[in-house]
C-alpha cells in the first residue's frame, strides 16, 4: 500500500489519518460542504471534496468514494467506522476496482452481518445462545406465537442491522405488530434490508465484548475484553477495558466464543464479539462486529496494541505485528463526548464549537475530531471526542477520570461531558459500598435520575463566522478556498476597492498559479 483513501469523517478519519502517518502511509480524506473546514480534511496529506445532493450522504456515495480514490492515485480503502465499514457491497466494489480493502473479506462481512446467519454459525461452534427465530419472520403472528411459547419481552431485531438501529422490544403482545412494522422500516431506510428475527429479550442486561484480530489465514487472538453497558438507545456511551466483574468462566466463554468464531471464518482484520450478560450470569451471544469499533481505544490505552496499526499491516499482506496475546497494563475507560443533550434524551445540539480545552496528564488520552471554531453540522454524526484515561486498576482510573473529565470544556454546543462528570460519582456506575457497578443497557432510559438537571439551551447551528467558500481544480483534485466574510464584505456592502466575489476570484487564481507553478499537489490540500 502507498496512499490510503480514508472514507469517513470526522474523530475516526483523524484517528486513522495518524497511525498511517507512522507507517509513513499517504493518506486522503474525502469531505462533503459542510465539512470543509473540518479537522480530518486537514489530518490528511491531501483532500477531495464530495458533492452532495439534498437529503443524501455523500460519505455512502461508492461511486463518488471509488472516483476519488481514482483520481488521487489512492491504492487502499479504510472504511473507518461509519455506514460503508460493515459494506459487503462496498468491500467487493473496492476490490473490483484492483484496490486494497483494509478489513475483513466480504463474504465473511456478509455471513456475520446477516445476524441470522452469525446465530447459526455460532450455535455450530457451540457459542451460547439465547431462544431465537432461526429465519426472518414473514408475519407479526409468528413473533405472538413466539412470544407465547417462551415469554415477554421480546427483541424484534433487523437481521442486517446493528447500533440498536432496527430493534425493537416488545413487553405486551399488542403492540408487536406496530413495533414490527416500525423495525421492517427502519431496517429498510438504514440498511436496504428489511428483514427481521424475532429472539428473547434479556432485561437489564450488562454488554461485554471481545476485541478479535485475525490475519486471515487461520491466525486469531483475541486483545482483550470491554464493558460497554452504558448505553442511550442502545448506542455506547462508556467503554472499559478489560470488561469489569467477569468471572474466570464467563472469561472463559467470551474469549473461547471468540477465537471459535473468528477461527471458522479465517478472520481478517479487526472484529468485535458481542455478548450479553444477564442478571443470572448467563452469557450470551449477541453478534459479532465487522468494523473497527469506536471504543477500540479503550483496548488499544489497556493493552498497548495499535488496532489501526494492525489492520493496515493485515491488509498490506504483512500479518499481525503481535509476538503474543499481550496482557492489561491496568484498566482504562474511554468516553463518547458528543454534541448532544442529556437532559432533553440526548436530542443532537448541532452547533458551532465556541471554546475547547482539552485535558492531559498521565494516563490521559483525547482522540478528537474537532477544535475551536469546528462547526457540527445538523444531520451529521454528533461525536466531538474521546477522553481515555488508565489507571492501575479501576479506582485509579475513576478517579484519573474525575480529573480529566474536570478539565474538559467544551463550549457552543449542548454535550454528553456533564453527563460523564456525573456518572463517574454515581455508585450505580463507579461501585457502592460492595464496590459492584449495577449499571446495564437500559440504565440511562430506567434508572438514571438526574438527567433532566442537566437539559440546556443549545445555540443554533448557524453560529459563527460566516465565510465564503470555493473550490478549485488543480490536476484534477478540487481544493478548498475559504475566506472569512469579516475580512472581505460581501457583494453589496463592499469593504475597501474590491467586492468580495472578485476577492475570492483573485485568490482562487493565485492558489491556481502557485500550485501549477510549483507543482500541482506539493502543498496543503486545504487553505
Amino acid at each position: 500500500m502507498k496512499k490510503l483513501l480514508i472514507a469517513e469523517r470526522g474523530l475516526v478519519a483523524v484517528r486513522v489519518a495518524r497511525t498511517a502517518a507512522d507507517l509513513d502511509l499517504a493518506t486522503v480524506a474525502v469531505f462533503a460542504p459542510d465539512d470543509v473546514d473540518a479537522l480530518h480534511v486537514r489530518a490528511a496529506d491531501e483532500a477531495w471534496a464530495l458533492d452532495e445532493q439534498p437529503g443524501t450522504d455523500a460519505y455512502r456515495d461508492m461511486q463518488a468514494l471509488l472516483d476519488v480514490a481514482e483520481r488521487s492515485g489512492a491504492d487502499a480503502v479504510h472504511p473507518g467506522c461509519g455506514p460503508l465499514s460493515e459494506n459487503a457491497e462496498f468491500a467487493r466494489r473496492v476490490l473490483a476496482a484492483g484496490l486494497t480493502w483494509v478489513g475483513p473479506d466480504p463474504e465473511t462481512m456478509e455471513l456475520l452481518g446477516d445476524k441470522v446467519s452469525a446465530r447459526a454459525l455460532a450455535d455450530s461452534v457451540g457459542a451460547p445462545l439465547v431462544v431465537g427465530t432461526s429465519e426472518p419472520i414473514a408475519s407479526a403472528d409468528e413473533a405472538v406465537a413466539f412470544a407465547q411459547r417462551h415469554g415477554l419481552p421480546i427483541a424484534l431485531k433487523a437481521a442486517h442491522g446493528g447500533g440498536g438501529l432496527g430493534l425493537r422490544v416488545a413487553r405486551r403482545l399488542d403492540e408487536v405488530a406496530d413495533l414490527l412494522d416500525s423495525a421492517v422500516r427502519e431496517s429498510a431506510a438504514v440498511f436496504g434490508r428489511g428483514e427481521v428475527f424475532v429472539e428473547q429479550y434479556l432485561d437489564r442486561p450488562r454488554h461485554v465484548e471481545a476485541q478479535l484480530l485475525g490475519d486471515g489465514e487461520g491466525g486469531v487472538v483475541v486483545v482483550g475484553t470491554r464493558e460497554c453497558s452504558v448505553q442511550r438507545r442502545h448506542q455506547k456511551l462508556v467503554g472499559e477495558a478489560p470488561a469489569v466483574h467477569l468471572t474466570d468462566e464467563q472469561l472463559e466463554v467470551v474469549t473461547s466464543t471468540s477465537v471459535a468464531l473468528g477461527s471458522a471464518v479465517s478472520y481478517r482484520g479487526a472484529g468485535t464479539v458481542e455478548f450479553l450478560v444477564s442478571r443470572a450470569g448467563q452469557v450470551s451471544f449477541l453478534e459479532v462486529g465487522t468494523a473497527l469499533p469506536l471504543e477500540h481505544v479503550a483496548t488499544e490505552q489497556a493493552t498497548g496494541v495499535d488496532l489501526v496499526r494492525q489492520q493496515l499491516l493485515v491488509a498490506d499482506g504483512r500479518g499481525l505485528d503481535l509476538a503474543d496475546v499481550p496482557e492489561s497494563r491496568g484498566h482504562t475507560l474511554s468516553f463518547r463526548v458528543t454534541a448532544e443533550d442529556p437532559g432533553r434524551g440526548f436530542l443532537p445540539a448541532p452547533a458551532t464549537v465556541t471554546r475547547l480545552e482539552l485535558p492531559g496528564g498521565p494516563g490521559v488520552r483525547v482522540d478528537s475530531g474537532v477544535v475551536a471554531g469546528s462547526a457540527v453540522a445538523a444531520g451529521r454524526d454528533s461525536l466531538l471526542l474521546s477522553v481515555v484515561v488508565t489507571g492501575r486498576d479501576r479506582a485509579a482510573a475513576l478517579a484519573r477520570a474525575r480529573r480529566a473529565l474536570g478539565d474538559l470544556v467544551v463550549e457552543g454546543p449542548a454535550s454528553t461531558a456533564g453527563f460523564h462528570r456525573l456518572l463517574v460519582d454515581d455508585p450505580a456506575f463507579a461501585g457502592g459500598d460492595d464496590g459492584e457497578p449495577r449499571v446495564h443497557t437500559r440504565w440511562i432510559e430506567t434508572e438514571c435520575e438526574w438527567l433532566d438537571a442537566l437539559a440546556v439551551g443549545t445555540p443554533e447551528a448557524a453560529a459563527g463566522l460566516a465565510s465564503r467558500r470555493s473550490w478549485v481544480v488543480v490536476d484534477g483534485r478540487l481544493v478548498p478556498v475559504v475566506l472569512p466574510t469579516a475580512d472581505v464584505g460581501d457583494d453589496e456592502a463592499d469593504v475597501g476597492p474590491l467586492p468580495a466575489a472578485t476577492v475570492v476570484a483573485g485568490v482562487v487564481a493565485a492558489v491556481v498559479a502557485t500550485d501549477v507553478h510549483d507543482g500541482a499537489g506539493g502543498g496543503p490540500s486545504a487553505s
